[in-house]
């Protein structure tokens, strides 16, 4: 492994041949000052990178690749979405979309191996695609980064070049519930037992709800990412000590990245193992808690465009629907606000004028009510939507549009 100085790196990228497509950590692990440098180097590229945060160059020439757009990528002007599960990511890599090119972010080297820290994700597939077609593999190593364990270890000799760089990690903006978020994050809370298995993501509703978990036992996690609600779980005795906590990614508070460096209690698997609906629906009670722009009377939901732009993408959702609904004892929940305040509309919908994310979870929760779904017929589910998790506002429009579709019992 060659050690280079970022200036040196832009002249090993700016021999790279036309348009090569660069892989790089994602989400809040993107090493940008690699990606400065790659920018600088070469007229033209492919950036491939998950949820990528703000910062992705736009000029003439980039083309931003993702199979989950994040607010780097929402506007850019040479955006290309594929499509995509998660879990099956790592076969694009392999086939599809091979990389040229990883820039992963990583720790400094300890003992022949270094560790992808807070992403390891679809890494290690890109990773080994990369070397399989003699591509360009560079560690970019930051003393900041926590060393984690599992799948986020990497024999040092996999790596081509090595970069050093000192930046402390993002943590992400403190985010205050209105009270119809707390609402939900309560009746989420409500349904989950002792025991069960959760998969949690960020945002308003998931904090609040792990604040209504603090008195269950024996707890475990096995998750696409986890945030700061894992400190919480913990400092109450919450969860199941015999349990590992099992993700792929994480982003939270400097006392979290303390938390998980060296940790044995935390694994950092590669996305085809925590996405695995498989081995998801492995662990007991497993609950599976995502969210969604908006659902229709059929139970479909849209969690990835808005006004026929992508917004996000499938993610894990559709893995860890399938994987908790084969769970022992599972559950699947989609939980949103049952107004948006911003479009000034409901969430609860006729019919999806948007593509399909998912469809038929356990229930869906809002801050109306619950709406139980699975096992029960169409008809059922439509008078559950409108009863329990449409706003009132809107609830005899429903009716009327139910009436519609033929999803009023006669």
């Amino acid at each position: 492994m060659k050690r280079l100085d970022l200036d040196g790196l832009g002249r090993r990228l700016g021999a790279l041949g036309a348009v090569p497509r660069v892989v790089v950590s994602g989400n809040a692990a993107t090493p940008w000052e690699a990606v400065e440098a790659l920018d600088r180097a070469l007229p033209a590229y492919r950036l491939w990178a998950l949820n990528a945060g703000p910062g992705v160059p736009d000029r003439a020439g980039v083309i931003a690749e993702t199979a989950f757009v994040g607010p780097g990528m929402r506007q850019h002007p040479s955006l290309s979405y594929l499509p995509c599960r998660l879990s099956l990511v790592p076969r694009l890599f392999a086939g599809a979309t091979p990389p040229d090119v990883v820039l992963a972010h990583c720790t400094p080297p300890v003992h022949g191996r270094l560790s992808l820290g807070t992403e390891v994700n679809v890494l290690p597939a890109a990773i080994e695609a990369c070397r399989a077609r003699g591509g360009l593999v560079v560690a970019v190593v930051n003393r900041h980064m926590p060393y984690t364990l599992g799948d986020a270890e990497v024999d040092e000799e996999l790596f081509d070049v090595l970069v050093e760089v000192d930046r402390p990690l993002p943590v992400p903006a403190t985010v205050f519930p209105d009270d119809a978020s707390r609402e939900v994050a309560q009746r989420v809370a409500h349904r989950v037992p002792d025991g069960a298995t959760l998969q949690m993501g960020i945002g308003a509703v998931p904090d609040s709800a792990v604040a209504g978990l603090t008195s269950r036992r024996g707890l475990g996690i096995w998750t696409e990412m986890f945030s700061d609600g894992l400190l919480v779980l913990d400092r109450a005795g919450a969860l199941d000590p015999d349990r590992p906590v099992t993700a792929s990614f994480c982003f939270g508070s400097a006392e979290l990245y303390a938390h998980v460096d060296r940790n044995p209690g935390i694994r950092m698997l590669r996305t085809e193992k925590t996405n695995d609906p498989a081995r998801i629906a492995a662990n007991p009670a497993m609950t599976s808690i995502n969210t969604a722009l908006e659902v229709d009377l059929y139970g479909q939901a849209n969690a990835s465009r808005v006004d026929g732009r992508i917004h996000s993408g499938y993610g894990g959702q559709t893995d860890f629907i399938v994987g908790a609904l084969h769970a022992p004892g599972g559950q699947a929940m989609i939980a949103l606000r049952s107004w948006h305040p911003k479009a000034d509309l409901s969430t609860i919908v006729p019919l999806l004028d948007e593509p399909v994310t998912s469809f038929q979870p356990s229930a869906v929760v809002t801050d109306q009510g619950v709406a139980e779904l699975f096992g029960h017929d169409q008809l059922a589910q439509a008078e559950a939507l409108i009863q329990h998790a449409a706003h009132p506002r809107v609830r005899g429009e429903l009716w009327e549009e139910a009436q519609v579709l033929g999803l009023v019992r006669r």
